[in-house]
């Protein structure tokens, strides 16, 4: 469709704007009473339910988290550490697991996950072993020398 004027243009805007209000009302056709048929309605109406769904997804993913953290500190209490513990010595022992995979192996793969902690805890100790030095500083330093043994 050709227009010759800027006039004509800016009134030819009906197709775009039925098709807007059918969108948003497309969002709305389970909404009860006027909110699904009435657009100045459907409009709060949508915004609001928009809003609820993406808290909802933010709610979903930290719950989620908190569901991984919980099941991780269960069996990591199973083999005697502390959550915070064995995920730290995890990472300083460059296991690049993420919660969601080790939650997954404490619950199907009991032995992997005993592997892992076993892992953590001699990563514990060998720190604490760099911790107490060889006896050749003074008590008291840390040295970054990882012992042999």
């Amino acid at each position: 469709m050709v227009f010759l004027s800027l006039s004509r243009w800016i009134r030819s805007r009906g197709p775009d704007r039925y098709w807007k209000v059918q969108e948003l009302l497309k969002h709305a056709r389970h909404f009860r009473g006027r909110k699904n048929r009435c657009y100045s309605l459907a409009v709060r109406a949508v915004t609001r339910a928009f809003v609820y769904a993406t808290k909802g997804r933010q709610l979903k993913k930290r719950n989620i988290r908190k569901l991984w953290i919980t099941r991780i500190a269960a069996a990591s209490r199973e083999h005697g550490m502390k959550y915070p513990v064995l995920m730290s010595n995890l990472t300083k022992s460059s296991v690049q697991l993420n919660r969601r995979v080790i939650s997954d192996l404490a619950i199907t793969e009991p032995r992997s996950f005993l592997a892992l902690a076993k892992l953590a805890r001699t990563r514990q100790q060998e720190g604490f072993f760099v911790a107490l030095g060889d006896g050749k500083e003074p008590p008291g330093v840390f040295s970054r020398v990882v012992v042999q043994q």
